[in-house]
């Protein structure tokens, strides 16, 4: 299958599959079929798959081994648990004679350990891996505006560049395996901040009695407004920190931070201090929360009352 001319998606001589229908990968999965493309999908609960009209649910991983296998997952390990064994994506390629399967990790990994699992799929099975995670949240997902990030072999992601635009706004390439994964750690460095800058905003304007929906008009107005705001303010005025993004999967990407950081010779001190909060977030059980619950972790944490 060649990897120099551009992807038609709605090309039925190239199959295209979707692992993992949780929240990101389900919206995904509908903006691929409304763009025409013939998807195969699999997830560990199949009914959550099942649930996406007009897919083809495959029972099995081996089953959903097209040429192009996209998977939306929380970590490199549930994507490595999907190769081996006679129902995993290995056995069904070789079943289906794809004798050069491109395998895209759209999840937030280690860009270290995404590097050398890439190198070892290519060096031991022929696959193709790209590294290209995902920013804008479900929100994004949903309005097909999602910013991928790549690495891998760049006529590979030139060539799938077509199918990511049918779910993202944002396309980009930087370099080669691991280089996605570096790219979605800093985006992780400014979300996370901007995550925990907005809760100690609304920790102060709250404990102020002020009108947390009136401060965020001010601070939607100006410099501080941003898409962490757009998208999720409404979640401190109602105090409903539910689903979404995860704390502990919030935690587990700054971490990806820290290993980055130390591979490059620095010390993030936001970063660092980030972590750290997170950390205990997580610890005090609110791991499972979405990301802006890190405002009850702060208010929880009162100096003293207030006069």
């Amino acid at each position: 299958m060649p990897k120099n001319t551009p992807l038609s998606p709605p090309d039925p001589g190239v199959s295209v599959s979707l692992l993992g229908t949780g929240p990101m990968g389900a919206p995904i999965a509908r903006n691929l079929i409304d763009g025409g493309v013939p998807l195969t999908l699999w997830n560990r609960t199949l009914h959550k798959a099942q649930a996406i009209e007009g897919g083809t649910v495959a029972p099995r991983p081996a089953d959903a081994a097209a040429d192009v296998v996209l998977t939306v997952l929380p970590d490199l390990p549930q994507v490595e648990a999907l190769l081996e064994g006679d129902e995993g994506l290995l056995a069904g390629w070789a079943r289906a004679r794809v004798s050069e399967p491109v395998l895209v990790i759209h999840g937030t990994v280690s860009p270290t350990a995404v590097a050398a699992f890439a190198a070892h799929c290519k060096s031991r099975h022929g696959v193709v891996v790209i590294d290209a995670p995902l920013s804008g949240g479900t929100i994004g997902a949903e309005q097909g505006r999602l910013s991928i990030m790549a690495g891998g072999p760049q006529g590979v992601v030139q060539w799938l560049t077509p199918l990511f635009e049918l779910y993202g706004s944002t396309v980009m390439w930087f370099g080669e395996s691991g280089a996605g994964a570096i790219v979605k750690a800093c985006n992780q460095i400014v979300v996370a901040a901007t995550v925990t800058a907005l809760s100690e905003s609304m920790a102060l304007a709250k404990a102020s009695g002020l009108d947390l929906d009136k401060v965020q008009g001010i601070l939607k107005g100006g410099l501080a407004n941003s898409e962490v705001l757009q998208q999720k303010g409404g979640r401190w005025i109602t105090g409903d920190f539910h689903g979404g993004g995860s704390a502990k999967n919030q935690l587990k990407d700054l971490r990806f931070v820290t290993e980055a950081a130390a591979d490059a010779g620095l010390s993030l001190p936001v970063a660092n201090t980030l972590t750290s909060e997170f950390e205990s977030m997580v610890t005090e059980g609110l791991g499972d929360l979405d990301h802006t619950g890190i405002y009850l972790s702060i208010t929880s944490h009162r100096v003293k009352e207030p006069s």
